[in-house]
């Protein structure tokens, strides 16, 4: 099944569905059961020196040379978020590294602590079980099996309750671009939601993203990134945290994650530093937030139109995961 949809067949799905009826009896959106993924991603916090010197980290600058013919171009004059008298736009702030945006999925920050710099790249996570994913009516996220979790920008509506659910806050949203502009001025969505996508496309060639191929070239087998096996990437995060005496952060947090960071600083000590520099980096333990999920799914399903909405979305999710094997 083609993920893209029309804007007449999505009105009309949709609308035969609230007329039946069915809205009021569609299921929340469920717990994905864990999916470990075949790959993960190790970041070694103790060897990452933010590519000082280079003008912008290696890993920043790949990324975003691999992603330019993704990222958004939006329609102008945007409007404004109804009922906000207020829209996202990063489209004149392209530039901008220090923080995540549609234009930059992953930065690099920096703190100090015991008088020493400490850097610390920061992107999606890619969940094992991801609440982003399960929340999503109109299944425009999906997770795959090799650990990637994808926006489909076809399909994005740019709610931004992937955002609200996601324990570190990692999607970014564009107004001014997506379906939702074929729907104004009905009061939903307001753009596209974006984040790192693994490079899922490049995963699927058996290459390693953009971000740790990059961080490879500069550093080689020093280098603070490094990506593999899930098995064999959570042995070396592992040996690691043992050789050094440190701690691994992401096994566990929000369920189990393909991203595992590890440190010699307390990651405690990381997120107070964070706080008090008013970074937007935390290493705070969380729990999977699938709660948060159900509640917000309530509210999205309330209304018969958006439940009617929400089975389309459901329905593509399904097509997709028989057609990739349950990705």
């Amino acid at each position: 099944m083609n993920d893209k949809i029309t804007r007449r067949n999505f009105l009309k799905a949709g609308a035969a569905l609230a007329i039946a009826g069915t809205g009021a009896g569609l299921p929340s959106p469920k717990e994905a059961f864990a999916k470990a993924g075949a790959y993960a991603t190790v970041i070694d916090l103790t060897r990452c020196d933010g590519c000082q010197g280079e003008g912008i980290p290696k890993c920043v600058e790949a990324c975003r040379v691999k992603n330019q013919g993704r990222f958004p171009e939006p329609v102008k004059p945007i409007r404004d978020l109804w009922p906000h008298k207020k829209h996202d736009d990063w489209s004149e702030k392209r530039e901008v590294i220090n923080t995540l945006t549609p234009y930059n999925w992953i930065t690099v920050e920096k703190i100090q602590e015991g008088g020493k710099d400490l850097f610390v790249p920061r992107r999606c996570f890619h969940c094992d079980n991801p609440p982003c994913a399960n929340l999503c009516p109109f299944g425009s996220l999906g997770k795959y099996e090799t650990a990637a979790v994808v926006i489909n920008p076809e399909i994005c509506m740019g709610g931004a309750k992937c955002k609200a659910v996601c324990p570190w806050q990692i999607p970014q949203r564009q107004s001014g671009v997506g379906l939702y502009l074929k729907f104004q001025p009905l009061p939903m969505g307001g753009g596209v939601m974006y984040k790192c996508d693994l490079c899922q496309d490049l995963i699927e060639k058996e290459k390693p993203p953009a971000c740790v191929a990059a961080c490879r070239s500069r550093l080689g087998e020093k280098t603070p990134l490094h990506f593999g096996p899930r098995k064999v990437m959570e042995g070396l995060a592992e040996t690691r945290r043992s050789e050094i005496g440190g701690a691994v952060y992401g096994k566990e947090e929000n369920g189990g994650t393909s991203t595992l960071y590890v440190s010699l600083v307390p990651f405690s000590t990381i997120s107070s530093r964070f706080k008090e520099a008013k970074g937007e980096i935390h290493f705070n333990p969380v729990s999977n937030r699938l709660s948060e999920t159900n509640r917000y799914a309530g509210a999205f399903l309330a209304a018969p139109v958006l439940a009617a909405f929400g089975a389309i979305g459901l329905a593509v999710r399904e097509k997709r995961a028989e057609k990739k094997g349950g990705r």
